[in-house]
């Protein structure tokens, strides 16, 4: 899928989910507690350390890429562990239905050291260190007291070092990768993926995570660029509120299906320009499955 296609997709997503929300027929809609919900929901910094304290520890499989590189890098393995806060409560709008976030600290291990199975050959072998923080939302099905199923939106902000265990050889290689060798860098990270309850207090789960890691951080570009992705986002969070009222059932569907559509056209676009829709560099990016298991105490 070219850019172009991307762009379109994106503007669509958009453009219908404004319509749509356009079309809603209330005139005694309450904008100021509207306002104060979002706000609300989207504040890191408030909702941080509310909830039941968590820990959760995740292994998976990565693909790491850079556009214009003429070598391939080794795929390494992850190894994550996120602590934080877990909030889920019950839907004022049905008994099946429960509301997710999870605020969490990261550390995390990406490296060819963890693939036992990975040889060098002529790929480059790397190492890399993040630490971040991040937010997990969604909303998921409840079984019975102690089994649920959430599919969630993840997003993450974190730094990361990069080591070059393998030299490239090539000059333009060479010159790519010292951007990012043993160099902190920002990054952002998203994720789609589903947790499941199996006692009160235990989750497993899997997602699939995309990231990109930045060459160099120009900020008024990044926050511009942010400030797109905020706004499709937030159309998203308007136009699934609205669905809560008329059927519920099928918020957490919709709401993954949503959020995490918005993420992978913006991730493509960002693939070719790190701050689009402004012209910037190719950035450094990861495409991770993972799995693993969480302790909600």
């Amino acid at each position: 899928m070219n850019n172009k296609k991307i762009s379109l997709f994106f503007i669509l997503i958009l453009s219908s989910l404004s319509f749509l929300y356009a079309q809603d027929s209330t005139k005694d809609y309450n904008w100021r507690k509207h306002f104060k919900w979002n706000r609300h929901n989207l504040c890191f910094w408030r909702n941080e350390f509310n909830g039941n304290p968590t820990i959760s520890i995740d292994y998976g499989f990565s693909d790491l890429n850079q556009n214009g590189l003429n070598g391939k890098f080794t795929k390494p393995n992850l190894f994550e562990a996120r602590l934080g806060y877990t909030r889920q409560k019950l839907s004022e709008h049905s008994n099946d239905l429960i509301s997710y976030n999870f605020h969490y600290l990261l550390v995390s291990d990406i490296s060819t050291k963890l693939n036992a199975n990975s040889t060098s050959g002529n790929s480059y072998r790397t190492d890399l260190w993040r630490a971040g923080f991040g937010w997990a939302s969604g909303y998921g099905y409840k079984v019975n007291e102690s089994f649920n199923i959430i599919p969630y939106y993840d997003y993450a902000v974190d730094w990361s070092q990069l080591n070059m265990n393998s030299s490239p050889s090539n000059m333009n290689d060479k010159s790519i990768t010292d951007l990012y060798n043993n160099s902190i860098r920002f990054g952002t990270s998203t994720e789609a993926g589903i947790k499941i309850n199996v006692t009160p207090n235990i989750q497993i789960g899997a997602g699939y995570e995309r990231s990109i890691i930045f060459p160099r951080h120009i900020f008024w570009k990044w926050v511009g660029s942010i400030i797109v992705e905020a706004a499709g986002q937030g159309a998203v969070n308007n136009f699934v509120e609205h669905i809560m009222n008329v059927s519920p059932l099928s918020v957490p569907v919709v709401n993954f299906m949503l959020k995490n559509a918005v993420s992978y056209a913006l991730y493509e676009l960002r693939k070719d320009k790190m701050n689009w829709p402004f012209d910037s560099a190719s950035p450094l990016t990861y495409d991770q499955f993972r799995a693993g298991i969480t302790i909600v105490f």
